[in-house]
């Protein structure tokens, strides 16, 4: 039986890909700081411990640790977004290297808000534009910390994921109560590009890159075409059959972000991203429009 790890899997992606692997035969254990199942083991993602011992003979290790970025950007919260990651990543390659017989591949996440805001350029892996800010810097030493440690046995790839929209999860869930409510209109422009992935494809994509042993580096995770606030909107809205939908100016979004604890750059970050290296290696994706999505994510 092949097994897999993912650090810091409580979560909506931890739970697909635990719940998609453990389909396909394998085993799945989960390092948590606040373990509640059998195959959860406590860590606290800084610190070398007992949970060192399943990294050995795995298979794949898939770290997911990382303080949301739903939130103010205080220095409070700034230094807890850089840690958590930061931390992680740092310790999981120190355990790694003191294994007999490491993972075979590690992925580590990132994102795809690592490149800059562009409403016409398409970002790749080779030639996107990387930029200079808050959120680009913390993606930029997230990958660094990745790679700074040298792991000569295992196999590594940082997986630049876009929104995953999904069932129970994800970007998706508080659009849908703001349709509901009829307040799903545009946000800002509208015209700033959303660079998404159905939770079914982010799972496959995750998969293929296991099942491609020549494959390593970054990925971006996301549909080839990406879409725009208004028209995700506009497909959210006559999806769940709702006709009324208010519009968000940029100045209230200011103002409601704050209200709520967030950061606007969260919805007018124009993320204008390509899978390239998925395609140029066959991966094929079950979902790239966004209706097609939305239809099968809401009328399940």
């Amino acid at each position: 039986m092949k097994s897999l790890i993912i650090a810091g899997g409580s979560g909506f992606l931890g739970q697909v890909l635990e719940n998609y692997f453990i389909e396909k035969g394998y085993s799945v254990t989960i390092l948590t700081r606040h373990p509640k199942r059998e195959n959860n083991i406590y860590w606290n993602a800084k610190d070398l411990g007992e949970w060192t011992k399943v990294l050995e003979h795995a298979d794949i290790l898939i770290n997911l640790t990382g303080q949301s970025v739903d939130c103010r950007y205080t220095e409070a919260n700034k230094k807890l977004i850089y840690d958590s990651r930061i931390d992680a990543t740092n310790i999981l390659g120190q355990a790694i290297n003191l294994c007999e017989h490491p993972p075979k591949l590690w992925m580590n996440a990132s994102t795809s808000t690592i490149y800059d805001h562009s409403l016409i350029r398409e970002n790749d892996e080779e030639t996107g534009i990387i930029g200079d800010d808050f959120s680009m810097n913390i993606a930029k030493s997230w990958e660094h910390a990745f790679y700074a440690i040298t792991n000569t046995r295992t196999r590594k790839i940082a997986l630049r994921t876009a929104i995953v929209i999904g069932k129970h999860g994800g970007a998706l869930i508080p659009l849908k109560t703001l349709t509901k409510f009829r307040l799903g209109g545009t946000q800002g422009s509208g015209n700033q590009k959303v660079s998404w992935i159905h939770e079914e494809d982010f799972v496959s994509a995750v998969d293929f890159l296991t099942n491609h042993s020549e494959l390593s580096g970054n990925f971006n995770l996301c549909v080839p075409k990406p879409t725009d606030n208004k028209t995700l909107m506009l497909t959210l809205r006559k999806t769940m059959r709702i006709s009324i939908g208010i519009s968000h100016p940029e100045w209230l979004l200011t103002f409601g972000a704050k209200l709520i604890g967030t950061e606007t750059e969260l919805i007018l970050k124009s993320r204008n991203v390509i899978p390239k290296r998925l395609l140029e290696n066959g991966f094929k994706f079950n979902y790239e429009n966004i209706q097609n999505a939305l239809v099968n994510l809401i009328n399940y």
